[in-house]
């Protein structure tokens, strides 16, 4: 039995617990982790509210596993600031994911005595003028919140830096519905063939990366590599799919350069071309908890990732690491793994063992509910 069963859940006087849920922009890590939060906390009798966009709503849901939404925008404008204050008037506790999200929340809490909870989920990338920018706020979001929360070692090592009072590792896990769709057995069997048909990679090795087409993911680096990927036979297929402002870049190198590489846009099956690779590839310059990383080991497909952020804190053994921004290393890395059969099947035996000592949904909510009532309980009186 999982130790949240027995966990009771903290109370604000004889009330149950009101909490506030912020989210900023919504992205797909934070906001499938506030909606499995939030059902987590409302089945052990906590309010939440959750102020996000209304287009995170929309995609998340948080209605429909119990929470109240406050449509809040993006921005810290007086009058998004405003909304904001209003929605946490009732509070006992606001939990802010992300460093906007976060700065909104210490700008709408500022006067009153309610602890803040921050979780960071990732780190802003940022160079020059709004690098400086960025530590100022981040400097400014630790020293507010009562405890943040950092999804892997170095983040929370960050907001140490940044002046946190008090700093955690954060058990985050990757919701269910987050999960590959397809991992193993008939139907996995029965659709990788059309998956990889469709991908054109019938009769030759796919490759997957997953992700925006953004600067620090490394997709320069990636498409480096495949170079020298030309003099295999059968040719890999690199498949990228995602989208953003890199997009029109990548695809004159590719068809300049006569890259094997297709780029397929933002996709709703990427549990399905997943399980149908015969390699995940991770090229990024920096991840907490990646949800490839941890899809790619929960589907048993072999990763390569570099070596940056907490990646080698979540996989452990179970991928093949390399130095970030190392073309040759990478490809070397890929070539190794398609030549070696029983390489690949070591890395879907560790993976599987890695992947079971990732935190489960019930044990993330444990440890919030934990700090909740950490900073909520009554002082006693001297």
């Amino acid at each position: 039995m999982s130790h949240v069963s027995s966990h009771s859940p903290p109370t604000h006087g004889q009330t149950p617990l009101r909490t506030v849920q912020v989210l900023g922009g919504g992205n797909a890590g934070s906001s499938a982790h506030v909606r499995s939060l939030t059902s987590g906390l409302v089945a052990r009798g906590v309010r939440v509210t959750v102020c996000a966009p209304d287009r995170a709503d929309q995609a998340y849901d948080f209605t429909g596993v119990g929470a109240q939404h406050v449509p809040v925008p993006r921005r810290s404008d007086p009058a998004s600031v405003a909304a904001l204050r209003a929605a946490c008037a009732d509070a006992d506790l606001v939990h802010a994911h992300g460093l906007h999200a976060a700065l909104r929340a210490a700008l709408a809490l500022s006067g009153r005595r309610v602890p803040l909870v921050v979780t960071w989920h990732t780190r802003p990338h940022a160079e020059g003028a709004r690098a400086h920018v960025l530590r100022l706020l981040e400097r400014r979001v630790a020293k507010a919140a009562s405890v943040v929360l950092g999804s892997s070692s170095d983040l929370v090592d960050r907001a140490r830096d940044r002046g946190a009072r008090d700093a955690r590792l954060a058990a985050v896990a990757l919701p269910t519905p987050g999960r590959p769709v397809v991992a193993e057995g008939e139907d996995a069997d029965r659709l990788r063939p059309k998956a990889r048909a469709e991908l054109g990679a019938t009769d030759r090795p796919l490759l997957m990366a997953v992700g925006s087409l953004d600067r620090h993911r490394g997709y320069d680096t990636l498409l480096d590599a495949t170079r020298a990927w030309r003099r295999l036979d059968p040719l890999p297929l690199l498949v990228i799919a995602g989208e953003g402002p890199l997009r029109g870049e990548l695809q004159r190198r590719i068809e300049d350069e006569g890259l094997p590489v297709r780029l397929v846009g933002r996709r709703d099956d990427i549990g399905e071309l997943l399980a149908a690779a015969d390699l995940a590839l991770l090229p990024t310059c920096w991840e907490s908890r990646s949800v490839l990383a941890q899809e790619a080991l929960h589907a048993r497909v072999p990763l390569v990732a570099a070596v940056v952020g907490g990646i080698p804190e979540l996989v452990g053994d179970a991928a093949a690491l390399v130095p970030h921004g190392d073309s040759e290393a990478l490809a070397a890395a890929v070539e190794g793994l398609l030549a070696d059969p029983a390489r690949r099947e070591l890395l879907k035996d560790k993976g599987t063992r890695q992947a079971a000592t990732w935190p489960t949904e019930d044990e993330t909510v444990a440890q919030v509910l934990s700090v909740y009532d950490e900073l909520t309980k009554p002082v006693p009186l001297t």
